[in-house]
């Protein structure tokens, strides 16, 4: 029987740009992006589990966090089913060099293949004509209403 995870991710935008972190599923064949984080652990809360996050990923520091809401995400995984409670902040750099950075490379300590994981901007207009996927996609709608 599966597990319910929670997690956390962070929206950063720089103008109309998103970071996040390329993913790809083998048994569909296709592309995804999600904004950066990651799993929230046993005692600790969602706030310091971005920061841990976003640490440990590219070893930035947040600021200006403001936490959106939570979100259900049900999904399927390289062929297995996924489902996940999502707990969603805005937030952003508090060294500006993270803006003009490109894109980042790091890799996953609970990633069993330790494939190296990509993150880079990319611009809103890709995801909302749907030429990229952003998961779970009811970010768009929070990046929406910002606007």
């Amino acid at each position: 029987m599966g597990q319910i995870r929670v997690i956390v991710l962070g929206l950063v935008q720089s103008g109309d740009r998103l970071l996040v972190a390329e993913g790809y599923d083998i048994v569909k064949r296709e592309s995804f992006y999600r904004p950066l984080g990651g799993g929230v652990e046993f005692g600790e809360t969602s706030l310091a589990a971005l920061k841990r996050e976003f640490w440990e990923e590219i070893q930035a520091e947040l600021v200006n966090i403001c936490y959106l809401g939570c979100l259900e995400n049900l999904f399927t995984f390289n062929g297995e089913r996924g489902h996940e409670w999502v707990q969603l902040y805005r937030c952003g750099f508090a060294n500006s060099w993270f803006y003009q950075q490109a894109k980042w490379t790091f890799i996953e300590p609970e990633n069993a293949q330790h494939q190296p994981i990509q993150a880079s901007w990319v611009e809103l207009a890709r995801f909302r004509t749907g030429e990229l996927r952003l998961v779970p996609e009811a970010c768009l709608q929070y990046l929406e209403e910002s606007i």
